[in-house]
């Protein structure tokens, strides 16, 4: 696995309908989405969020082999999903082999973890690629306004979440020329079975705690010598509006959602 799969936090310049909506719509209809995902449970349920997804993919101009590298990162834990319901679920036996035992009811549950993973990783890696950090914070601070009244803390939220999202590829870059650096000096990060790989990885501890550090320092002093002080009284460049393409939005998704939830086929 390359670093350059892994696409969570990056942002995909482009000029669709789907870029151009509020982040508040685009973070409200990815959790709509993952909430479907959860209230589904049998195949035609599922390829409707497909299709669904898939449609929305197309809109978003993004190319479906940049998202599906995001797939990369995770394909191990994926197939491990897979595998766990695949061999561990109690039902029906059509197969055994010693203490193996793949039912009937486990690979029927089995491909619907998979598909709900893929699908679940698809729908929250099109937010991040569609929507700018710095829009994504604005819009996750005015979904959690109302909550500041009960002193939660929206403005410091959304920012740490941001800045997390946004220093993803940072540190994956640094991470990157970390390696080369060692493997110049006769690291080799490529041979040996998994373990040896996943040891080989520890060297790169260090440099890159010190490295992330680091960064987090000069990113304190930035925001400092900018004289930050939080959301109190800060304005915005570009104040965010509902558009109608946002209320189409936000109609389409709540058929969407209760065409999954009370659709009797689904």
């Amino acid at each position: 696995m390359a670093l350059k799969d892994i696409t969570l936090g990056q942002y995909y310049p482009a000029d669709s309908v789907i870029h151009r909506l509020d982040p508040r719509t685009k973070i409200l209809g990815t959790l709509l989405f993952l909430v479907s995902l959860f209230v589904v449970d049998n195949l035609p349920g599922f390829a409707f969020c497909f299709v669904f997804l898939a449609a929305v993919v197309a809109l978003s101009t993004v190319p479906v082999s940049y998202m599906a590298r995001g797939l990369k990162p995770v394909l191990i834990l994926i197939i491990f999903t897979v595998l766990l319901n695949m061999f561990l679920s109690t039902g029906e036996v059509i197969w055994s082999l010693g203490f193996l035992k793949l039912t009937r009811e486990g690979l029927y549950r089995a491909v619907f973890m998979g598909v709900r993973l893929v699908l679940l990783i698809f729908g929250t890696t099109l937010l991040t690629l569609t929507t700018k950090p710095i829009t994504l914070t604005d819009g996750m601070e005015r979904l959690m306004k109302p909550f500041s009244k009960i002193g939660l803390p929206a403005h410091e939220l959304a920012m740490m979440m941001s800045i997390a999202l946004r220093f993803i590829p940072t540190l994956m870059d640094e991470t990157d020329k970390i390696m080369k650096a060692q493997t110049a000096r006769g690291a080799d990060f490529e041979s040996g079975n998994l373990m040896q790989r996943a040891k080989s990885l520890v060297p790169l501890l260090v440099p890159l705690f010190i490295s992330a550090f680091r960064i987090a320092s000069d990113l304190a002093m930035a925001m400092e010598a900018r004289c930050y002080h939080g959301g109190e009284g800060r304005t915005r460049m570009n104040p965010m509006k509902f558009k109608a393409s946002d209320w189409i939005a936000f109609f389409l998704l709540i058929a969407f959602l209760a065409a999954v939830i009370f659709v009797p086929v689904f």
